[in-house]
């Protein structure tokens, strides 16, 4: 079993930043692929970032290409969402997601944390 523990969500002016951290613990945390999710109100979750286990391969949406980095400390069990400029579209519940194999959709992950809250005011 994984257990997926999201921080750092707030509120934040337009053009601010913000990082994110996820606390993973469980067996063979370090070995797992792990990702950010975000859910809107009112709309489906969406992929935001991926990085592999070794942190040798990452993923992002076009959506946050540019703004948003990914990384990964794996003798702290923990990954974080690095947030710059940001905009009131980003907007949304952030959720920190683990599976085996790393993935670009939301619906690959197989474990999930509770999701931290992140309003970006305009």
């Amino acid at each position: 079993q994984v257990q997926l523990v999201e921080s750092g969500g707030g509120l934040v002016q337009a053009g601010g930043s913000l990082r994110l951290s996820c606390a993973a613990s469980g067996r063979t945390v370090s070995s797992l692929a792990m990702a950010w999710v975000r859910q809107a109100p009112g709309k489906e979750r969406e992929f935001v970032a991926a990085i592999s286990w070794n942190g040798g391969t990452t993923y992002y949406a076009d959506s946050v290409k540019g703004r948003f980095t990914i990384f990964r400390d794996n003798p702290k069990n923990t990954v974080y969402l690095q947030m710059n400029s940001l905009k009131p579209e980003d907007t949304a519940v952030y959720y920190c997601a683990a599976d085996r194999y790393i993935a670009t959709m939301a619906g690959d992950y197989d474990y999930w944390g509770q999701g931290t809250q992140v309003t970006v005011s305009s």
